[in-house]
């Protein structure tokens, strides 16, 4: 196997484009900016591979064909209705198609690299559109490329593929894809779908008959800062996918858990995101020799947030991590000066923060991050032969 990392990146990625809308490809064009002025794209080992669409072979292995020809027919269609598509979460716009099938292409390129040995890692920032479902449009989801490259791993011969997501949002289109196939472990950290979209992910959703314990989930309470949110991760997503022993890790790395994102209620910093990212690397390097796919997700905080946070998943990805005291380059900041999106321009790498967290014990007063820990534990954990009170499971 290769050592080298593959990002999969051009700038055609970028017309994945609903307008007027929280999910703004400007967030896509700075993460690569501020990675390629850290020097993160030009290290040893690294090379930039260009993806091309997924074809309908492909995009069938999770979307209906019904679903497709409606995605395409959409924008010549004013009148269009149906699919969840025409919807302010999910309007229709012009090459809808071409582009969703072109960030599900970047994300299947990113697989087979890592599967078939090219790379050790992989990632493509502009994917992680894990709402999308079978036949329908949702939250932002077109087509759902972490599926898709899911399902082609699977066809070339891939036995166990765990998936993790720590977006804010539940990965609820990758467990629904997925819910009766044993061979998929999908992991969801989220914010509680009491408090937030989609409404899915509590702990008693465990996978369907036959792969009942494929499906787990961890919802956290709003407020939720870097000490809690670590606590709850290691709590759980070590001791499962120790459990399942998968051969790869895909992940969706979404960036929207930060305390400055609009969307949400959690109160992650760039510190605890770079923690994350470093754990489910050392978590490929442990159960999967190393193969790891990355993706990006959510993240609406265009400036502040997602171009930091997704600079230092390449890092990782790529090599040795940033350093978070590092400053952001000069012309870096002069790029988003020259957007005039009217954000602040963070000056460093960091929220000088601290993202160390005591691990979870069964002992003590619990708290609501704690409860929450318990409860994901005790549904899901016996289904994998684990015991929910042993911290060392």
């Amino acid at each position: 196997m290769s050592d080298d990392t593959v990002v999969v990146w051009d700038e055609s990625l970028l017309a994945y484009d609903m307008g007027d809308h929280p999910l703004d490809p400007v967030r896509v064009e700075l993460t690569i900016a501020l990675a390629r002025e850290l020097g993160i794209l030009n290290r040893p080992g690294v090379r930039m591979v260009k993806p091309e669409p997924a074809d309908d072979a492909l995009l069938t292995r999770v979307h209906a064909p019904a679903y497709l020809a409606a995605v395409r027919n959409a924008p010549r269609d004013p009148l269009f209705a149906g699919y969840g598509l025409g919807t302010s979460d999910n309007p229709v716009f012009e090459g809808m198609h071409e582009s969703s099938a072109l960030i599900a292409g970047a994300t299947v390129a990113a697989a087979e690299a890592v599967w078939r040995g090219d790379a050790r890692r992989a990632v493509n920032v502009a994917g992680g559109l894990h709402h999308a479902m079978s036949a329908r449009a949702s939250g932002f989801c077109v087509y759902n490329d972490p599926a898709v490259a899911i399902a082609r791993l699977l066809d070339l011969g891939a036995e166990r593929i765990a998936y993790v997501d720590v977006d804010v949002h539940h990965g609820d289109g990758v467990q629904d894809i997925f819910w009766n196939d044993p061979r998929v472990l999908t992991v969801s950290v989220h914010e509680t779908p009491l408090a937030l979209f989609p409404g899915t992910g509590f702990p008693d959703e465990t996978g369907g008959p036959g792969a009942q314990g494929t499906a787990v989930n961890m919802p956290l309470p709003p407020g939720v800062d870097d000490s809690g949110w670590q606590r709850a991760f290691h709590a759980i997503v070590p001791s499962v996918l120790r459990a399942f022993r998968p051969q790869i890790l895909v992940s969706q790395c979404g960036a929207d858990g930060h305390r400055l994102d609009p969307l949400a209620d959690l109160n992650l910093t760039v510190d605890g995101q770079r923690a994350t990212y470093l754990a489910m690397r050392a978590l490929a390097d442990e159960l999967c020799d190393g193969r790891w796919v990355a993706t990006g997700g959510g993240g609406y905080a265009l400036v502040e947030v997602v171009p930091r946070a997704w600079s230092h998943l390449l890092a990782v990805a790529t090599g040795d991590p940033i350093d978070p005291a590092t400053l952001t380059p000069p012309a870096w900041r002069d790029l988003v000066a020259s957007r005039s999106l009217g954000r602040e321009v963070p000056l460093r790498m960091t929220d000088d923060a601290d993202p160390s967290y005591e691990p979870w014990q069964p002992t003590g007063e619990p708290n609501a991050v704690d409860r929450a820990i318990a409860a994901t534990r005790k549904t899901v954990f016996p289904l994998l032969g684990l015991d929910p009170h042993d911290p060392r499971d």
